[in-house]
């Protein structure tokens, strides 16, 4: 793993994030609106066993299968022209795309997705609340394509991570509406409020990361409807501020739903299917977040 030193640097953002979205808590409190400190502590524990978790695993799984990808890569690009990077910024906006889709869509990813989308509040804090099984589901090696097709891996995982820190502005709810080109071709925090909504009139929608190009193209693009605010969290909101607790709830409904199953069927369409769908002996489960 000695191949990612150079992007060491990218370590010093994360721990500016903490500061920013104390910050935010401050001017929500002086504009007059309430702010969840809990939820904020919450967060901040969940971000700090995450970093202790990948610390020890070095790179984990997810690693292992992209460096285990490169070596059936069909080319080998250098990154020594201005497309090959624009190819690669691209390449991961699009597989992200795919990535957060099956997140919300195939229970199994969701089961670490869910903690980002545990807070009952959209804030800065929020954006940092990642869950600490992600090595597990493994969602990350939707990026295992832009391996195989030449772009080396330290520099696929530096790119998601610019990605990723692009997206944490979006966690807020003291920015409004964007100039109308940028609101067309770019994620917002208004485009990103409605992914993170638990109403049923705006569930699965706006997958982006960097770009909600994709989100248009494919179908998924969804905005604020009149009359219809939007209300954050899960379907089945959780009220604990307990870090464990907020890791490990999907975890403990998993294994709850599989005990109840019946045959190698059920298990698969248990995992497989959408996020909140129960054993349902012969039928497949129904979608419910």
């Amino acid at each position: 793993m000695h191949d990612l030193l150079p992007y060491r640097w990218l370590l010093i953002i994360p721990l500016l994030l903490p500061l920013l979205a104390a910050a935010e808590g401050w001017l929500r409190l002086r504009r007059g609106q309430a702010y969840d400190w809990k939820a904020y502590w919450a967060s901040l524990a969940d971000a700090l066993v995450r970093g202790v978790v990948n610390r020890v695993l070095q790179g984990g799984l997810v690693g292992l299968a992209l460096y285990a990808v490169a070596q059936w890569r069909i080319t080998t690009l250098h990154m020594d022209t201005w497309w090959q990077w624009l190819g690669l910024l691209l390449g991961v906006e699009f597989c992200y795309y795919w990535m957060h889709r099956a997140d919300h869509r195939i229970r199994w990813f969701w089961l670490n997705h869910a903690v980002h989308h545990s807070p009952n509040q959209y804030t800065l804090a929020s954006a940092y609340r990642l869950g600490w099984t992600g090595q597990i589901t493994a969602a990350a090696v939707c990026f295992a394509p832009l391996v195989w097709l030449g772009f080396p891996v330290p520099v696929v995982i530096g790119a998601l991570a610019l990605n990723l820190i692009y997206q944490f502005w979006l966690h807020t709810e003291l920015i409004g509406t964007l100039p109308r080109w940028f609101e067309w071709a770019f994620n917002t925090p208004a485009h990103h409020r409605v992914h993170h909504a638990s109403n049923p009139q705006y569930l699965d929608c706006n997958y982006g990361g960097v770009l909600i190009v994709f989100d248009r193209l494919f179908g998924t693009f969804g905005q604020v409807q009149p009359g219809v605010p939007i209300r954050y969290g899960l379907v089945e909101p959780i009220r604990s501020y307990n870090p464990v607790r907020i890791a490990l709830h999907g975890w403990i409904g998993l294994f709850a739903d599989l005990r109840r199953t019946r045959s190698l069927k059920e298990v698969w369409q248990t995992l497989s299917g959408p996020p909140g769908g129960k054993p349902s002996h012969g039928q497949a489960p129904r979608s419910r977040r």
